[in-house]
C-alpha cells in the first residue's frame, strides 16, 4: 500500500500550458537516445502510472510547470526562472533546465489546474510517483502535505483545499544528495567513475484521480502456487465488503468475497504458473461494496508463482521457481538515461531495455540501488523478467570486507538516519510487493550504508515472507538472509557452499568497449577490463560466461553480469548509454547464456 501524506491517494490534470510551450525546449545534453527528439510537453509520460491499482478516471499533471531555484532559507519566490518539463529532474536535459540544485538550495515548482466537472462531489487525490527527496506541497496557498523519500509514491487528499475554477499547486523540493544520510543510490554532487549525476525534484508521474470518501486504498496480493490460489487483502478507508474476480482473458477462473483488511482466498481454476518462459498474468477486478452498493472498483493483475531457496537432490541449496531449480542470470541494471537521468524518455524506452535483456538470453535483472516507476515492473511482469530489487544505498559506509569467513564491521548510523532507512525500506517492500517478477530483496550492497543487517532482514521478512532476502550483495557478511553473495571482477567466482544459504555471484564482468560518438565523454571512459572491437568483446564475454558452467554444477545459484548499459563514464554495458548500439554479437551472447540454464536442473537430478 502507498504511503499517504495526510489522507488518501490522488491528483489531477492541469490547465493547458498554452503559449508557454513555445518557450520550452530540451537542454542540449551530452548524448541523446533514439526517443529524445520525440519528447514533448503534450506527450510526456501520459501512460497510466499505477498498473496494479487502476481506475478509469484520472488526469496527468505531467507537462510544463514553472520552476525556480532559490537559497534554501528563502520562502516561495515571487517570480519564476522558466519552465520545467515534469516528470524529468532539474539536472536532466529533458527537463529543459539541466542545472545543479545542490543541498543549499530548494527547487520550487508551480502550476495551475482545474477540476473536471464530472468529479464534483468526490474526493480528489494528488499523487506523485516519486520526488527526490523532501517535498512540501501547497494548494491555493495552504499547506496540503509533505513527504520524505526519493523512491516511493505518495498521495494527498487535496479536497479541503480546492476551490471552483482555477487552483494553484506549488511543490517545494530539497535534496541534500551525498551531503545527507538519505537513500540516494549512485547520485553524487561530483560525478566520477561509478558515481553519477545528482537527481533533484519530481522524477515520476504527477497525477490526480477522483474517489469516493470510502475507497480502496491499496491491495496486497500473495500467490500460492501449491494451493492454486491468491490471497488478496483489500485496504479501505473503512471496513466494508469486497468482491474479487480473477479472469484469464475473458474467462472467469476465480472469485471470492470477504471484508476489507482481511486476506481473501481466491482459488484459480486450471492454474497457469508465471515464469520467464511463460509470464502468464491473471486480470483481477476488485469491488468495494457498502450496503450492497458498489462504492469503488479497481482493476489489477497477478502472477501465480513460487520462489524459494531449497535443497536439491544433492543437498545443495539452490533457487527454485515453481518447485523447479532455475539458475538465475541477468545484468546489473542501473536504470539511468543520458537525456532523463533517473527517468526514461518514454514508456517505449523503458520497455526496450527489458526486451533487449530477454532477447540476449537473460532471465533476470538486478535493479541496482535504484527503484523504478511501477511501469518498469509491469513490463517485467508482462514480458517475463525476474528481478532482484536493491534498496537504494545512503549515508556513508564501514570498511568493505569481502571475505565471507571474516568478521565484518557495520556502520553506526544516527537515530534519524536509521529511522529514515527503515521507513524507506518498508515502503519499498510494501509498494512493490505485488509484482510477480520481483523474486529477491537486497537491502545492502558492498557495505554501502550497511548497518544492523539482521534488523533489516527481519523487517523485510515481517513485511514479505514469500521471497528470499540477499542481505548484503558483495558483503559485508553478517550470517543472515537466504543468499550468500560475492562480487568478483572480471571473472565470476562463488563462495564456499553454505549450510543455510544459496550461493551466488552478485556481480562480475564489467567488460568495457567505448563506441565512438556514443559515449558520455570523449575521453576518460572506463570498464573493469577494456576491449577495442565488438569481436574481441564478444569473445571475452563468452569466455567469462563459460566460466560459470562448472560453478553452476557445483552449486552456484545465480549470477549478475555488469551491466545492461553504459552509464556516464562507465562503458561496460551490453548497450551504449544512448541505447543505439548493442555492442556484442546478439546470437553469440544469447547462445552462451541459454546454455547455462539446463546445468542447474541436471545437477539437481543427479
Amino acid at each position: 500500500m502507498r504511503r499517504i501524506i495526510p489522507i488518501a491517494i490522488a491528483l489531477l490534470l492541469a490547465a493547458d500550458a498554452g503559449p508557454a510551450r513555445a518557450q520550452w525546449q530540451p537542454a542540449k545534453g551530452r548524448l541523446e537516445t533514439r526517443w529524445t527528439a520525440g519528447v514533448r510537453p503534450e506527450n510526456a509520460w501520459k501512460e497510466y502510472p499505477r498498473p496494479q491499482l487502476v481506475r478509469e478516471e484520472w488526469e496527468s499533471l505531467n507537462g510544463l510547470w514553472d520552476y525556480a531555484i532559490r537559497p534554501r532559507a528563502e520562502s516561495q519566490p515571487a517570480s519564476w526562472d522558466g519552465k520545467i518539463l515534469v516528470p524529468f529532474c532539474a539536472e536532466s536535459a529533458l527537463s529543459g533546465v539541466m542545472k545543479e540544485v545542490g543541498p543549499d538550495r530548494s527547487l520550487w515548482y508551480h502550476r495551475t489546474f482545474s477540476i473536471p466537472e464530472g468529479w464534483a462531489g468526490r474526493h480528489v487525490l494528488l499523487h506523485f510517483g516519486a520526488v527526490d527527496w523532501e517535498a512540501t506541497v501547497t494548494v491555493n496557498g495552504k499547506a496540503a502535505g509533505s513527504h520524505r523519500g526519493g523512491y516511493d509514491p505518495f498521495s494527498i487528499n487535496i479536497t479541503p483545499f480546492l476551490k471552483a475554477g482555477e487552483n494553484t499547486l506549488v511543490v517545494r523540493v530539497w535534496d541534500p544528495t551525498d551531503a545527507g544520510f538519505q537513500p540516494r543510490g549512485k547520485q553524487v554532487r561530483k560525478p566520477e567513475g561509478i558515481w553519477y549525476t545528482a537527481v533533484t525534484g519530481i522524477w515520476q508521474t504527477a497525477w490526480m484521480e477522483p474517489v469516493a470518501e470510502d475507497h480502496i486504498r491499496g491491495l496486497r496480493i500473495v500467490p500460492h502456487l501449491d494451493r492454486s490460489a491468491f490471497t488478496v487483502t483489500v485496504h479501505g478507508a473503512e471496513e466494508g465488503a469486497v468482491r474479487i474476480e480473477a479472469r484469464d482473458g475473458d474467462r472467469l477462473v476465480g472469485q471470492a468475497e470477504g471484508r476489507t483488511g482481511r486476506g481473501v482466498a481466491v482459488p484459480i481454476v486450471e492454474p497457469k504458473p508465471w515464469s520467464p518462459s511463460s509470464p502468464h498474468l491473471y486480470d483481477l477486478t476488485v469491488t468495494l461494496l457498502r450496503d450492497g452498493k458498489v462504492v469503488d472498483r479497481v482493476a489489477s493483475y497477478a502472477g501465480l508463482r513460487k520462489i524459494e531457496v531449497r535443497r536439491d537432490s544433492q543437498d545443495v541449496l539452490r533457487l527454485f521457481l515453481n518447485n523447479e531449480p532455475l539458475f538465475q542470470y541477468g545484468p546489473l541494471d542501473q536504470g539511468w538515461w543520458p537525456d532523463g537521468l533517473y527517468t526514461a524518455p518514454t514508456d517505449e524506452a523503458l520497455k526496450y531495455d527489458i526486451e533487449v535483456t530477454k532477447q540476449l538470453g537473460f532471465n533476470m535483472a538486478r535493479k541496482h540501488v535504484k527503484v523504478e516507476p511501477d511501469r518498469w515492473y509491469y513490463w517485467c511482469d508482462k514480458l517475463g523478467l525476474l528481478v532482484w530489487q536493491d534498496m537504494p544505498s545512503g549515508d556513508s559506509g564501514p570498511e568493505w570486507i569481502r571475505d565471507v569467513d571474516r568478521e565484518s564491521p557495520e556502520l553506526r548510523r544516527s537515530a534519524e538516519s536509521a529511522l529514515n532507512y527503515d521507513a524507506e525500506l518498508s515502503e519499498l517492500v510494501v509498494d512493490l510487493g505485488n509484482h510477480p517478477s520481483i523474486v529477491a530483496w537486497v537491502p545492502f550492497n558492498e557495505a554501502w550504508g550497511q548497518f544492523d543487517t539482521p534488523a533489516a532482514v527481519e523487517r523485510i521478512r515481517r513485511l514479505d515472507n514469500t521471497r528470499p532476502v540477499n542481505a548484503a550483495s558483495g558483503g559485508n557478511f553478517q550470517g543472515v538472509g537466504d543468499i550468500l553473495d560475492v562480487h568478483s571482477y572480471p571473472d565470476p567466482a562463488m563462495p564456499r557452499l553454505d549450510k543455510f544459504m544459496a550461493v551466488v555471484c552478485g556481480e562480475f564482468g564489467g567488460l568495457g568497449l567505448p563506441v565512438e560518438n556514443h559515449t558520455w565523454l570523449e575521453k576518460g571512459n572506463w570498464g573493469y577490463r577494456s576491449y577495442k572491437t565488438p569481436q574481441e568483446l564478444t569473445s571475452a564475454y563468452v569466455e567469462k560466461v563459460n566460466l560459470l558452467r562448472p560453478l553452476i554444477a557445483k552449486g552456484l545459484a545465480a549470477a549478475v553480469y555488469t551491466q545492461t548499459t553504459d552509464v556516464e563514464v562507465e562503458v561496460n554495458g551490453l548497450m551504449t548509454y544512448d541505447r543505439k548500439v548493442i555492442k556484442m554479437d546478439r546470437s553469440a551472447v544469447a547462445e552462451a547464456n541459454q546454455k547455462l540454464y539446463p546445468i542447474a536442473a541436471e545437477a539437481a537430478r543427479k
